[in-house]
């Protein structure tokens, strides 16, 4: 299946004015000039490449709900959602097989800690340990020089001189940068950011967008309405 988002995108379900006017969305920080034309270069964003698994996917690849956060580990409103309201998505829907949850890096500065911490959880991706370490930045705010990532590293267990190498290199910076001209392309200008979609089932109702830090409330009452979708042709929803 290759459906184009592109057209799709506008028909999107935004719901942004009350996170907006309740703070809970952040306003992109001033970035200085830098030369990121090989990494943010416009993206077609296909269904495909949007729901692509890179290693970075919690849940079952059969759920039909996807969820993608798009999020800055030094953002206060993501810490917010990783302690507040991701225990509960993790327990009602990702542990149950109805949702797949995408993680996308969008630093909301082109250097500095929230790069630097993105670069380090790809590093530890690279060595099986992705989630491990997203975690454990988003549990430890703050904790983001050279001495905090190699304390990291060895937290939970890599090898240390690979991943040292690894963030030497920088290697992941451009795919770092691609994952935020994507937040870009759908309308993100601060983090998080979230797109849910319904990706497995004979109805397929538009994209939600979801700008913002959203309690857990309101992402279950979108959740479950698009887990209801095939029986609410008639105007009824499931619960």
């Amino acid at each position: 299946m290759k459906i184009v988002l592109g057209a799709a995108l506008l028909l999107l379900v935004v719901i942004a004015a009350v996170t907006w006017r309740s703070g809970l969305g952040s306003e992109p920080e001033p970035e200085p000039p830098v030369d990121l034309a090989a990494s943010e270069a416009p993206v077609e964003l296909t269904a495909e490449y949007v729901l692509r698994d890179d290693g970075r996917t919690r849940g079952s690849a059969d759920a039909p709900i996807t969820l993608i956060e798009y999020s800055d580990f030094t953002c206060g409103f993501c810490q917010k959602f990783f302690h507040e309201t991701w225990p509960r998505l993790q327990s009602t829907y990702i542990e149950t097989g109805k949702i797949r949850f995408l993680y996308r890096d969008f630093p909301r500065s082109n250097g500095g800690p929230g790069l630097q911490l993105a670069l380090a959880a790809r590093c530890a991706g690279a060595q099986g340990k992705y989630w491990p370490m997203h975690d454990r930045l988003f549990a430890r705010p703050g904790a983001s020089g050279a001495a905090d990532l190699r304390e990291h590293a060895k937290a939970i267990g890599l090898n240390g001189p690979a991943f040292a190498a690894c963030m030497q290199e920088a290697r992941d910076t451009v795919a770092v940068f691609r994952d935020r001209a994507e937040g870009n392309t759908l309308g993100f200008r601060g983090t998080p950011g979230f797109i849910l979609l319904k990706t497995k089932g004979p109805d397929r109702p538009a994209p939600i967008a979801m700008p913002g830090a959203f309690p857990y409330d309101v992402f279950a009452e979108q959740i479950d309405q698009l887990l209801a979708a095939p029986a609410a042709k008639g105007g009824k929803r499931d619960g």
